[in-house]
């Protein structure tokens, strides 16, 4: 993902997964809601909203490829 100056809250975070909802698939939905549900350090906030920004516009192989970076995210390894 391209290189952002802006830091994004946890709320921006949350408001940008709601909007993407329906795009992505629901397990993985499920788990970065939970991920949010507690708080996390402001690069991974950037990184996460970064991933879900225009995921709906991404081709199917962007929207894997998000998808992977995601759970890394997710399980500590990005």
């Amino acid at each position: 993902m391209g290189e952002c100056k802006l830091d994004h809250s946890q709320e921006d975070v949350r408001s940008k997964l709601s909007a993407q909802q329906e795009h992505l698939p629901h397990d993985l939905y499920l788990a970065l809601a939970g991920w949010l549900s507690r708080p996390q350090p402001q690069p991974a906030l950037n990184e996460v909203f970064h991933l879900l920004k225009k995921y709906d516009l991404a081709a199917e192989a962007e929207q894997a490829e998000r998808n992977k970076k995601l759970l890394m995210m997710l399980n500590g390894r990005a």
